[in-house]
């Protein structure tokens, strides 16, 4: 679900930008193929097993329209199951319709969050209308689906019924965020609530709620009713107040896996992307705000791959859209955040440093949206699906492949209310990664420029000094959280000015006493510093 800021396209100066080398001397190249009367689907579920893949949900048409009378109508729901056989380029089919109603009336939603262990597929949420509830809902229902069994009985035209079960509970009630499975828990990564039907201008039609957390839990899957436990949350509502984003598995520098949280949308204060990153481990995030990440903002089809000789991690990102993109050679800024061709890499050093490039292979179109990535398990990788790159013997290696997605002839077709002219993509693109010792790349300047000082810390009274110097007036927000995860006071600085800026924030929550607070300062929409302090 998609909401924009109206603005005009200009140029902005991000630093410089040059021509570069890296330590990931490969290229990507994309082939297309088709399937004979495959449609185009996007913002599916999908897993695989033994070369054929399984896909469930997700919709026929392209971008959502701007009237909610005329947004995600029922009749574009995929309400078919998909086997497809890359291989050999076929495909079968089942309808969901067979299923009891819970099941599916949830498996032909969209923007669900799911994820395969081992030949078991997760599916939470998704958002969709709801026969039973005659309105548009976020489904609170948890599914899996034994994933063999189910290929199986589609191929061979059999009863799919008995590969699936379900359970509900509001804590599922989430569509846009991510399910990654994780030192033996599930992780329901942000995402959020949305209830009504889609409204731009942000009318009375629907009621949404951002989820702010990660949920961890376990389910029990061996009987025959599901069942989850060890429920945890970690809440943040200014660093996990996302939606739309990617989440990609890392392996860190300290070899331990983990993920990584992309950008996304939005930020509380502006109708515009997060830019900086969130690590996560099994215990705790950690924001990266002294770096940027421009040039994907939105869901699309990713690929991540680990150099354990060089300690160095590689994040891709295929088109999709963003607020920033290169136009020739040079960086743009749209803030109705338009449709890219963009494909472009996040990479860490062994230090732990990141930093973003520019592939000089583009999409063919402005595409890659909602897309996903179906990763080839037959080259070496790691057990949460990272690539072994030092382990690619081949001068080419196909590393999975983009299937479905929105493709759109313009950049900014909502915002035009032309979103007809967008489409499900059918097109699946063979993903080659080739080794090329010679390929240019460019690369960004994704350094926060802003530092700001609390002092003294812990505090003596109940007010925060703070000094940071501007080159130029922007605005600066901030928000101040409490370790429960609840906003405890927010608003704009005042008073700002050019050069050196001394001022004092006064707490007005007088239950904040004796408390480790985080302070979060928002500069010129897009630049995130976050520091804790200490209250007497």
């Amino acid at each position: 679900m998609k909401k924009f800021i109206l603005s005009t396209i200009f140029y902005v100066a991000i630093g410089a930008t040059a021509i570069a080398q890296s330590s990931f001397n490969y290229s990507i190249d994309l082939n297309p193929i088709t399937i004979n009367n495959f449609p185009g689907l996007h913002s599916f579920v999908h897993a695989q097993q033994n070369g054929k893949w399984l896909i469930i949900g997700g919709r026929k048409d392209g971008l959502h329209a701007r009237q909610p009378f005329n947004s995600f109508p029922a009749n574009q729901n995929n309400t078919d199951i998909y086997v497809i056989d890359i291989n050999n380029r076929q495909f079968w089919s089942a309808s969901v319709n067979v299923l009891p109603t819970s099941i599916k009336e949830q498996l032909q939603s969209t923007n669900m969050t799911f994820t395969q262990v081992e030949d078991t597929l997760y599916i939470i949420g998704g958002y969709a209308y709801a026969q039973t509830a005659q309105t548009h809902k976020t489904f609170d229902n948890l599914s899996t689906v034994i994933v063999s069994n189910l290929i199986d009985s589609i191929i061979n035209n059999g009863s799919i019924a008995n590969s699936f079960k379900q359970i509900s509970d509001t804590a599922f009630a989430i569509s846009g965020g991510h399910l990654k499975f994780m030192k033996n828990r599930l992780y329901l990564v942000g995402g959020h609530r949305f209830d009504g039907r889609y409204n731009p201008m942000g009318g009375a039609s629907y009621i949404q709620k951002y989820s702010d957390q990660i949920r961890k839990f376990t389910v029990n899957n061996s009987g025959n009713q599901l069942s989850f436990s060890n429920y945890s949350t970690i809440t943040d509502p200014v660093h996990l107040h996302r939606r739309d984003y990617n989440l990609l598995p890392q392996i860190f520098p300290n070899g331990e896996e983990g993920l990584m949280i992309s950008s996304g949308v939005f930020q509380r204060s502006v109708n515009l992307p997060f830019l900086y990153p969130v690590m996560i481990n099994d215990s705790a995030i950690n924001p990266i705000t002294s770096f940027n990440q421009y040039l994907s903002n939105y869901h699309s089809a990713t690929t991540a791959l680990y150099d354990s000789s060089e300690n160095t991690m590689h994040s891709l990102f295929y088109g999709g859209m963003s607020q920033y993109y290169y136009q020739n050679g040079i960086l743009q800024q749209d803030n109705l955040v338009p449709f890219v061709k963009t494909i472009s890499r996040v990479s860490r050093d062994a230090s732990g440093q990141l930093q973003e490039f520019k592939m000089s292979t583009e999409m063919p179109t402005l595409n890659g949206a909602s897309a996903e990535f179906i990763q080839n398990l037959n080259i070496p990788h790691y057990s949460n699906e990272v690539i072994k790159l030092d382990q690619l013997i081949n001068d080419t290696t196909v590393i999975g492949y983009i299937v479905g997605g929105i493709e759109s002839p313009t950049l900014n077709p909502f915002s035009n209310n032309h979103t007809n002219t967008t489409a499900a993509s059918a097109t699946i693109y063979q993903v080659l990664l080739i080794k090329n010792l010679t390929a240019s790349i460019q690369n960004i300047n994704g350094n926060n420029p802003y530092t700001i000082q609390i002092f003294p810390n812990p505090l003596k009274e109940k007010k925060l000094n703070i000094r940071f110097y501007l080159e130029k007036v922007v605005p600066v927000n901030y928000i101040i959280t409490n370790v429960t995860g609840q906003i405890v006071q927010e608003g704009n600085l005042n008073n700002i000015k050019t050069g050196d800026n001394n001022l004092n924030i006064n707490l007005k929550n007088e239950n904040v006493s004796g408390q480790l607070l985080n302070v979060t300062f928002i500069f010129d929409n897009r630049y995130y510093s976050s520091h804790k302090v200490v209250v007497p």
